[in-house]
């Protein structure tokens, strides 16, 4: 049977990975419905209405899948990590039982107010419930992260033993809470979701433009998610920067996997394309055994902030375990990929919008179409580039992952619940995204598409000389 340590970690890796799609569509929906209900208030513009009405039903769906998945992520703590639930409890139980009692109950409350209450409530009220249920779904994050980020970055705490089991008790909870790596993951993943959001909304309005389809509504949505893609994803990629040094400071280990840096060296270049000579090298990416295409020394610029000659630890430098190395190093190279195709992408709408072109550009129509759901695929590799490569820790320096597991844990059990696992994410994953699409095809205001020009129509008969 397969070992439990590695089917508990990869039964969280596949719930954790379905579940985070929904918080990340509420998320970053929130800002928009706040501007649509603000405009609908302040110009009484039927497109506002609309725009406010219908991705209100999207974040709503995504609101209910998301509290589902989410409530299983906590159980599994209890049956698959017990012994990381027992160790780390009073300090790990504090931030979720605030993100239900605080984040969750603001946002499930005013969300019934700003879903069934417009009719209902006066103008005022129902834009403080749209500020108020934004409110809960980005503090839910806060608590969510607080909890993360001491993983990464534990602070505030001592260790003691009780009967023979390490416990960790919580001595500074502003130390804890306010950790260093907790205001860099926040903003970083808000500002992910937004702009994913974004990316999402332009996507779809570009389909609707491209296949002639397009009214008000679809060019207002294509407008406002450019926008937003244009501040968002170059502020994503100026904040992982400084996210980068941060975590060069903090975890060299998980700093060294994401380039591939085996050996201590300075003046490392930054590896732009990286591609294996052989199928082998996927799975062991030395630099030495790569075609690598590189800027020289950036990566120790990357790493100092100002310092090109900046020597950079090794892996086998450092002592602790190494992290899966390939799969970060190959995740992060993807998350970056994509970023800077975003930022491209919303150059160039913008460029298109600045000559007044936005919805005649039929191969940038194509190319937010295919960039739609790539915002959510990049936020997954993020996410496994920070905790993959935090292994083999599950708080770093503290316990490993392999301690975490529940003792009581056979193999055989820990392999049927992965399996059901996958089995029922996936169904949820695949319901989600057949009512979100059948939403779009069937709710959002849409003109019919011109027809085509017939080419069954009978040849004019020429009249004849007599």
């Amino acid at each position: 049977m397969i070992d439990p340590v590695i089917a508990s970690r990869l039964q969280f890796a596949v719930t954790t990975i379905v579940h985070i799609i929904f918080p990340v569509m509420s998320m970053g929906l929130a800002p928009f419905l706040i501007y649509f209900t603000w405009k609908e208030i302040r110009t009484g513009a039927q497109v506002y209405e609309q725009l406010r009405t219908f991705w209100t039903k999207i974040f709503a769906i995504s609101f209910v899948v998301g509290t589902v998945t989410g409530i299983v992520l906590e159980f599994e703590f209890g049956t698959n990590f017990a012994a990381f639930a027992t160790a780390a409890g009073e300090l790990f139980g504090g931030p979720l039982a605030l993100e239900g009692m605080m984040a969750f109950m603001l946002e499930a409350t005013f969300l019934g107010i700003f879903v069934f209450g417009r009719d209902r409530v006066s103008d005022r009220h129902y834009m403080l419930s749209s500020v108020l249920v934004g409110l809960g779904t980005w503090l839910s994050a806060v608590w969510i992260l607080v909890a993360n980020s001491w993983m990464q970055t534990p602070r505030g705490y001592e260790v003691a033993t009780e009967s023979g089991q390490p416990i960790i008790s919580l001595v500074d909870p502003i130390a804890a809470y306010a950790n260093p790596r907790f205001p860099w993951m926040y903003v970083h993943m808000q500002n992910a979701a937004v702009l994913s959001v974004a990316l999402f909304l332009t996507g779809v309005a570009a389909y609707f433009v491209w296949t002639n389809r397009d009214t008000e509504f679809w060019r207002t949505t294509m407008k406002v998610g450019l926008a937003v893609l244009l501040v968002t994803a170059p502020f994503q990629a100026i904040h992982g920067d400084a996210y980068g040094r941060h975590v060069a400071d903090t975890q060299p280990q998980k700093f060294a996997a994401m380039e591939a840096q085996y050996e201590t060296d300075s003046g490392v270049g930054l590896k732009l394309v990286a591609i294996p000579t052989s199928l082998s090298d996927i799975t062991d990416p030395h630099a030495d055994d790569l075609f690598v295409i590189e800027i020289p020394f950036v990566a120790s610029l990357l790493a100092s902030g100002n310092d090109p000659g900046a020597t950079i630890t090794g892996l086998s430098d450092i002592d602790a375990e190494s992290p899966p190395v390939a799969i970060v190093f190959w995740a992060f190279r993807a998350m970056v990929g994509l970023g800077t195709w975003f930022i491209l992408l919303a150059f160039w709408g913008g460029y298109r919008w600045y000559q007044g072109t936005l919805f005649d550009d039929d191969l940038l129509a194509k190319a937010f179409m295919g960039s739609s759901v790539l915002g959510i695929f990049t936020v997954e590799l993020g996410w496994i580039v920070t905790e993959v490569g935090r292994q083999p820790w599950v708080i770093q320096g503290v316990m490993k992952t392999h301690a975490g597991v529940s003792s009581s844990l056979s193999g055989s059990e820990a392999l049927a619940t992965l399996v059901g696992f996958v089995g029922v994410y996936t169904a949820l994953l695949a319901l989600y995204w057949y009512v979100v699409v059948r939403l779009i095809r069937t709710e959002a205001p849409t003109r019919s598409p011109t027809p085509k020009r017939e080419t069954n129509v009978p040849e004019e008969v020429v009249p004849s000389d007599d």
